[in-house]
């Protein structure tokens, strides 16, 4: 049986450890950060995957600003990490990546926390990416353990500096241990550990090759399965499809503690976990049979020309596959809870602007300023609404 060898203990064992409040958060270049570097390079050891110039760790350095979102160098800090990275050598011509991040939000200083007073709160980090990084060990130790000889090698990253801006993965390609034009795909895992009742697992980056839509439609899963055409994203894989790599990543969806101290490991579905798992091992198999990946350019997401002037305050539900934008997380105080939206209401219509999906309602966003009155059309189960937010 395909997955046998991923054992839901280690799944567990692994993000309990690395989102206990002994890790306080692993934020990137913190002394907890390193302790979670230590577990991750003692992981690859045990399984006998082979490491570079004598060690697993992989130093970078950059520049993070002090302002909210700020990724300029003006009164910029300079800051360390370090990615995790494990080879195996199958004397192939060819190799496949397998990523995903294990930083965090710390304690919640560097302003990308979605709690209203962050600061000294340990933000865990169980789903985001505990549940990620548990998964890149796992499936290290299956294919290093099958007793089969892949035709292509393996190269496992467990990135820093994703929180902050991709750093680690960036920094990772402009000084990487191989050849990049042998690299044949990179998989990558980010928030794999809350699939829901509905067994719903979002895969980006299906456009990035032609081969992946028919070999993913020809495999079978309990799973429901959406695509996403999409290689640019809010995850490491973008890093690689920039520099024109085909790209996979898996994602089980967003929830309310996003970004929060809730995000612990006693919220994981870790069956719902090793059945993703199950599926991402089923999906690399199936390349062995293709010769290698052809890069295929895709959509990119307009979300990055949009001015941002005001927010809701609400999380999208990205496995909802309807017409709107369904709700799954309110923050209080901001302007949809003092609007009245509540979690599972599906936003139709802003204003005049139809919202068909999360992102037609962040581009329905861009036309707003601070203090304007949006009349908010939702569906509240089967009864329309229309409410009054102030921006």
């Amino acid at each position: 049986m395909t997955g046998q060898n991923i054992e839901i203990k280690k799944i567990e064992k692994h993000i309990r450890y690395l989102a206990s409040d002994e890790l306080n958060g692993r934020g990137t270049g913190t002394e907890d950060e390193v302790k979670a570097a230590k577990y991750i390079s003692s992981q690859f050891k045990e399984i006998g995957l082979t490491s570079f110039n004598g060690s697993y760790t992989k130093e970078f350095v950059f520049k993070k600003g002090s302002g909210h979102n700020d990724t300029s160098t003006i009164g910029a800090v300079e800051r360390k990490g370090n990615n995790v990275i494990g080879f195996l050598d199958n004397k192939a011509p060819a190799t496949i990546v397998i990523g995903g991040h294990y930083d965090h939000l710390g304690t919640g200083k560097d302003h990308n926390s979605l709690e209203a007073n962050p600061e000294g709160k340990i933000h865990n980090g169980a789903d985001d990416n505990a549940s990620g990084t548990a998964g890149v060990i796992e499936v290290a130790r299956y294919f290093a353990g099958n007793k089969k000889t892949e035709p292509y090698n393996f190269l496992f990253i467990c990135f820093s500096g994703e929180e902050l801006g991709l750093f680690g993965s960036k920094k990772y390609l402009e000084n990487p241990d191989i050849d990049l034009a042998k690299i044949n795909y990179m998989i990558n895992m980010d928030m794999i550990g809350r699939l829901n009742e509905e067994k719903k697992l979002i895969i980006y980056g299906v456009g990035t090759s032609p081969v992946w839509v028919p070999l993913i439609d020809s495999l079978k899963s309990e799973m429901s399965i959406k695509k996403d055409s999409a290689g640019i994203g809010p995850s490491d894989h973008a890093s690689f499809y920039l520099k024109e790599i085909p790209v996979l990543a898996f994602f089980t969806g967003q929830h309310s503690d996003y970004h929060k101290p809730g995000d612990d490991a006693d919220k994981v579905n870790y069956k719902g976990e090793v059945m993703v798992l199950d599926y991402v091992v089923k999906t690399i198999e199936k390349t062995f049979a293709y010769p290698k990946m052809q890069y295929q350019k895709t959509r990119n997401p307009d979300l990055g020309k949009v001015a941002y002037k005001v927010t809701m305050g609400v999380m999208p539900d990205y496995t909802y596959d309807g017409v709107g934008m369904r709700i799954d997380g309110v923050t209080e105080g901001k302007p949809a809870a003092k609007a009245g939206l509540t979690k599972g209401d599906v936003i139709k219509k802003m204003g005049e602007y139809e919202v068909k999906d999360v992102m037609s309602y962040m581009k329905s966003l861009g036309n707003f300023k601070k203090g304007d009155i949006v009349e908010v059309e939702i569906l509240r189960g089967q009864e329309k609404k229309v409410l009054k937010a102030e921006l």
